[in-house]
């Protein structure tokens, strides 16, 4: 696996008290006030870089998430894997990128081709949902925190752990979600549909690529998760830091 943490964890620790020595208002979750970590949509398929199954085709293999937020809704035959049960922050989130080619020169077609067609390179974000209200069968989520969109086209053919710079609060009943602004080779597919699904934040021509833009991106943006894909895994996970129960996070 690929960390992308390149400071000492000396180094962040030092950092970590000088500012809530002198941050005001501001989150400042102490060790004593953290009560273990748990890794969000974490079943006992782990999060691996995606391949296309045998005997499948190039062009019948939809292993590319494009301009769209993706939510995993069964994971190994668990509903809402990502959903948490206890207040905490979300600290890192960890995503399964395939390799497109074994050839470098067809990997740098395809690249470019995505690149041309979505509107830039492979990036990710990781979007915090709450409930939208409305009839269940709208599939409504509503955005209660985003992290900062990140560029992941070194990283294919890998499982990349991402560390967040800023962590994201989360309260029980919010679910993880995976979003792509641009695209991101992230599904692995024909799998058992009874065991695997995720859901796309749009509602039509489902079977088709957005035209344009569908991704989540904008704070109390509420939309319906329409389009269902069952027999597919959204490679990702989240690592949430739990707060002991019964306690409420300090502000400065």
């Amino acid at each position: 696996m690929v960390d992308m943490r390149t400071t000492s964890r000396l180094a962040v620790a030092a950092v970590t008290a000088c500012a809530a020595l002198f941050a005001t208002a501001a989150l400042a979750a102490t060790p004593t006030e953290l009560g273990g970590t748990v890794e969000l949509g974490a079943t006992k398929s782990p999060v691996i870089a995606p391949v296309c199954p045998p005997g499948v085709s190039t062009s019948n293999c939809t292993i590319i998430l494009t301009r769209v937020t993706g939510l995993q809704t069964i994971r190994d035959g668990s509903t809402y894997p990502t959903k948490v049960t206890q207040r905490g922050i979300v600290s890192a989130f960890t995503v399964g990128l395939a390799q497109l080619s074994t050839s470098k020169s067809t990997q740098n077609s395809i690249i470019h081709y995505l690149d041309t067609t979505y509107g830039g390179t492979s990036r990710v974000a990781l979007t915090v949902l709450a409930p939208g209200g409305g009839k269940k069968t709208q599939w409504r989520w509503k955005v209660v925190a985003q992290s900062p969109i990140y560029h992941v086209e070194p990283y294919l053919g890998s499982v990349v752990r991402i560390p967040l710079a800023t962590s994201l609060p989360v309260v029980p009943g919010d679910v993880v979600a995976l979003t792509t602004p641009t695209w991101a080779p992230v599904l692995s597919i024909d799998l058992a549909a009874k065991s695997f699904a995720y859901r796309q934040s749009r509602q039509s021509n489902c079977n088709h690529p957005p035209a344009s833009s569908q991704a989540q991106l904008t704070l109390a943006e509420n939309v319906s998760y329409g389009c269902d894909y069952p027999g597919t895994r959204l490679e990702y996970s989240a690592t949430e830091d739990l707060y002991p129960l019964g306690t409420v996070p300090v502000t400065g």
